[in-house]
């Protein structure tokens, strides 16, 4: 029986293809997409509802400077009867009009929040009560629902980027 050996030069081919096609199925898999991670979007909407009872709390204190701390800085905010104010120093004069009446006051429950499976928007939504002394001399008392878009910003903190309220009807 004659042995035939494949001349060393169609053995190195052969390596060659072997290796490289290994090389190759490394690289496409090396590009694969990555597994998101895993986002606890529950855990991220009790945190948003805990702010936005921190924001309530602010509120109760008058003061528009800490109000206006939980607006990014292109925030609009919707109020009722008003313009649309753009911005953070916009939104801090609705509340620096409100407080301005020294009656005023306002606070908030949260019933609803979530957060997208991205993790990086949520939501909160519920009803909120205001009261203050009309120009009659009257109190007015005032409930109402409101809506707030929450992003996340690059410091990990949470921000109300369109934040929007309005009365029930009487």
């Amino acid at each position: 029986m004659i042995k035939q050996s494949w001349p060393m030069n169609l053995r190195m081919v052969m390596l060659s293809l072997v290796v490289g096609g290994a090389v190759g199925m490394l690289a496409l898999a090396s590009c694969a997409p990555a597994q998101a991670p895993t986002v606890d979007t529950e855990a991220m909407a009790r945190d948003l509802t805990k702010l936005d009872d921190d924001w309530s709390k602010s509120a109760a204190t008058r003061s528009a400077d800490s109000v206006a701390a939980f607006y990014a800085a292109d925030a609009i905010a919707y109020p009722p009867d008003a313009p649309v104010a753009v911005g953070h120093e916009a939104a801090k004069k609705v509340w620096a009009d409100g407080f301005a009446d020294s009656t005023y006051r306002i606070s908030w429950k949260t019933d609803h929040a979530g957060v997208a499976k991205s993790g990086d928007l949520g939501y909160t939504a519920g009803t909120f009560e205001e009261s203050f002394t009309g120009p009659d001399r009257k109190p007015v008392a005032r409930k109402g629902k409101y809506t707030c878009v929450w992003a996340k910003q690059p410091d990990g903190t949470w921000k109300a980027i369109h934040d929007n309220w309005n009365y029930d009807s009487k």
